[in-house]
Parts: structure tokens; sequence; C-alpha cells
């Protein structure tokens, strides 16, 4: 008993200390993404692929603790549902031009004050999420709790206890967040607009790649529609772009043009353009992983076979590039998603027709706890093991 307990918690050590590496080595990568263009002149379209690339790995990685019942217990996972997904464009459409009206209506000033109180709350809590799973080495189950769990009228239970190690982080996140909603800097802007998207894709599930498909092709109409079909409506550009570039709100990433003294230039790229496919893009890394027999805690992420996560990120760089190109060519607005939803879901229906598992694709379900690892002709691994058997006998 004392040589298995000493060899599980030998096991339990490596694990922690390859989880602590990986999370060290995203962190490194992001730093790097959003701190070395304040540095360097970077053209745009190199440092806009390379930040998204970066922002989508190292989010689609994190999002692995979805198939972790211990860090994610069933019920707990935040699932899009096949009706919202049918809903989005509409409510989102909706959300747009409702904001464009109350731009033109009211005072800007007062409007972007608002969201700035908003958007700066929401990023100290993204910002926490951040930074937390940095602390984990120190960390342990024996760790005091202080504050106390309170009922609000009309809000309902709220636990208001953390740990010092939460405290600590807090201590880094709410300055961040309060330094963005004084100075606005565009480097703050970025360190948030990156933690919502690592939020955002680390955290959601589309739930299955039939919701994926219903989400994304609605989407591509909605970015089409508010970008080509209500240019200059009241305005000299598009509702979308009118919005994007009225709102002083970390909701788009800002790449500076040049880093020559006087005011900064920059071209932008909102969040949803890199969370929407994001989410897609994780799906695809968790049917790998299932498929690879992957298991919690993911030390290992770096290591399974993962076909259909490698197609769709190559495919959603090459769209975003595609999408670069196409705006300095025509010195114009485009609309990301009608060159990033053919890009993802078509790698991603193209590897599953290679490797004959569109079916298994399309049944894919996150909730599903009954799902098999499939064999390399898209069959699970335990009906091939069983006619394998079979014929065994009838020999």
């Amino acid at each position: 008993r004392t040589a298995m307990s000493a060899s599980q918690s030998s096991a339990a050590a490596a694990t922690l200390r390859a989880w602590t590496n990986t999370n060290v080595a995203f962190t490194v990568a992001l730093i790097a993404v959003w701190g070395v263009p304040a540095l360097v002149s970077i053209p745009v379209p190199a440092n806009l692929l390379v930040t998204t690339l970066v922002v989508i790995y190292v989010g689609c990685h994190r999002s692995l603790k979805l198939r972790d019942k211990v860090a994610t217990p069933p019920g707990t996972m935040d699932v899009v549902q096949k009706e919202d997904a049918m809903k989005f464009p509409l409510v989102g459409s909706a959300v747009l031009f409702g904001l464009f009206l109350v731009l033109k209506l009211l005072d800007k000033s007062l409007v972007n004050l608002l969201l700035s109180i908003y958007f700066s709350i929401l990023g100290a809590f993204s910002m926490e999420a951040l930074i937390e799973p940095l602390t984990a080495p120190l960390s342990s189950e024996n760790d005091a709790l202080y504050g106390k769990d309170l009922d609000l009228p009309l809000i309902g239970p709220l636990d208001l206890r953390f740990t010092l190690l939460e405290l600590l982080c807090w201590a880094i996140s709410l300055p961040v967040a309060g330094f963005y909603f004084y100075t606005k800097h565009w480097l703050l802007n970025n360190l948030m607009g990156i933690a919502f998207c690592i939020k955002g894709i680390e955290s959601l599930s589309l739930g299955s790649f039939k919701v994926g498909v219903i989400l994304l092709s609605g989407l591509f109409f909605y970015d089409i529609f508010w970008v080509f079909g209500t240019d200059k409506l009241l305005t000299g550009d598009s509702v979308m772009v009118t919005v994007a570039k009225s709102l002083d709100a970390p909701i788009k990433l800002l790449f500076p043009k040049t880093l020559a003294a006087g005011k900064l230039e920059f071209s932008i790229l909102g969040l949803g353009d890199i969370v929407i496919p994001g989410i897609l893009v994780a799906l695809l890394l968790r049917f790998d992983s299932l498929h690879a027999n992957a298991e919690p805690p993911f030390f290992h992420a770096f290591r399974f076979s993962k076909p259909y996560f490698t197609a769709c990120l190559v495919a959603y760089v090459l769209g975003l590039a595609l999408t670069v190109f196409i705006m300095e060519y025509f010195k114009a607005a485009q609309p990301a998603l009608l060159y990033l939803v053919p890009a993802c879901l078509g790698s991603a229906l193209l590897v599953g027709l290679f490797r004959g598992q569109l079916g298994a694709l399309f049944a894919y379900e996150e909730e599903d706890e009954s799902l098999e690892p499939l064999a390399a002709d898209g069959d699970s691994a335990d009906a091939a093991e069983g006619e394998t058997s079979e014929a065994k006998k009838m020999k």
C-alpha cells in the first residue's frame, strides 16, 4: 500500500508539474503576442494572424477541462442549445441595430461611459480567470476560505468565498481593469480583449457539431448583411462598421499600423471573429481527444492526435489571411465570417469525409457519456474489436 501510495503521489506530482509547465508556456505566448507589438512595429497582417492563432490555440487547449468531470461536473457546462443557435443571429441583429440607434440618438460619451463600466467589471473577472491556473502549484484542497455566502433580493445566492491565492489574482486583475477604465490605452484594451476570448473559448461548449453548423451558418449571413447589406444606412459606413468604430470598449482587438510618434492608427478585429470560430475549433479538439483516448487531466495536451483541430485551425488562419488580403486590396471593411465559416466548417467536413467519420462527427454530443472512441474506419473501437473477436471464433 505504501508503494502504491508513493507511486500515485509521484504520478500526481508529475501531472501537476506538466500542467503547470503547459500553463506557463501558454502565458508566455500570450504575453508575447500582446506586448511585442508595442515595442516593435509589426505589419498588421502578421500581427493579426499570429495573435489570433495563439489566442485560439490556448483557449482550445484550456477548454479540454470541459471533458474533465472533476473540473466540470455533469450539468455545469455552459452549452449552446439548438434553439439558441437558431435565434442567435436574430438576437445579435436586434442588439447591434439597437446599439446603432443608441449611438445615433444619445450622447456617444455617455454610452461609452456606461459600456466602459460594464466591460471593466467583466474584464476583471476574465483577467482573474486567465491568471488563476498559474497558481495551481501553490494551492491545495485544504486552502482556507474567507468571505461568506450571500442571498441578495432579486439576485439570489452569491458565493463570495475566496482563498488567499484567488485574492492575489484579484489584486492583479482589478488594477488592470481600473487602469483600462481610466486610460483606455490600446494595450490594456487588447489585454482585456484577449482575456475575454480565452474565457469564451475555454468555457462555452457548442454541445455538438450539428449545433456548430447551425450557429456558424446563421452568423455567416448575419455578418454579410450587417457589413454589406446596410452600407451607408443613415451614415457613411455600414451598421457593423459604425458600431465597431464608435464603441470605446474592449469588444475588438486593435493592431497598430505604425508606432511612429503622433496619433496611432489601428486596424481592428471584432472579438466575435475569434470566439465564434474558436468555440468550433475547441469542440473539434475535444472530439479529437475523445477518439485518441486522451483522458483528463490532459497534461499530455500536446501529444495526442488532433486531425480535426489541426485542419480547422489551419483553415481559420488561411480564411483570416484571405479576409485581410481582400480588405487591403479593396480598401474596405470585410465581414470576416464570410471567409472563416466556409473555411472552418469545410475543413472539418473534408477531414471527416477523408477519414470515413462524417457520421460520428455529426453524432457527437458533448454531454453523451456513452460515446466510444473511433477506430480508423470511423466505427467505434469497441465495435471493431468485437468484430475481430467474432471472426476468430468463426475460424
